[in-house]
């Protein structure tokens, strides 16, 4: 049973579990998220499994370990990293993904950035829109369950 809350080898929020576990970990609608997030212009699903985060959460190894994608998608190991990871980066082995886009090919997520806290990760999001050329990650929320205070999900 541990095994089954880990994503990438991430222990889950237990708030994120609860939330799983009861059904409550849902979309709070698009109107809601623009306002979180009023960069993002495209249309976001939660995943709303373990499974569906671990089956879309291996998508970030790919990317960053391919040059080209890696720096047009700011993804990286910082395992392997000359310097420390940051924001506008993503650090794909400390993140997992909890939300994608809707739309295919919009390549666009929403992710729990364990860099700032293993038990209540920071939440970002990509940002292809403020600079086309290059995908950013920006912060959303400070922490995941201030994340779900914001969108009322208790």
């Amino acid at each position: 049973m541990e095994k089954a809350l880990h994503v990438n080898g991430l222990v889950l929020p237990a708030l994120l579990i609860e939330l799983l576990n009861g059904g409550r970990w849902r979309h709070p609608g698009d109107d809601v998220l623009r306002d979180l997030m009023p960069w993002f212009e495209s249309p976001l699903d939660f995943l709303t499994s373990i499974e569906g985060m671990r089956r879309e959460s291996r998508s970030l190894t790919l990317l960053a370990d391919d040059p080209p994608s890696s720096h047009l998608f700011r993804q990286t190991r910082g395992s392997i990293a000359t310097a420390s990871v940051e924001l506008p980066w993503l650090d794909v082995e400390q993140a997992v993904l909890i939300a994608v886009n809707r739309i295919p090919g919009d390549d666009v997520a929403m992710a729990l950035d364990y860099r700032t806290d293993p038990a209540d990760p920071q939440v970002v999001a990509s940002d292809f829109w403020t600079d086309p050329k290059q995908c950013s990650w920006q912060a959303v929320a400070p922490t995941f369950s201030q994340l779900v205070e914001v969108l009322r999900l208790l």
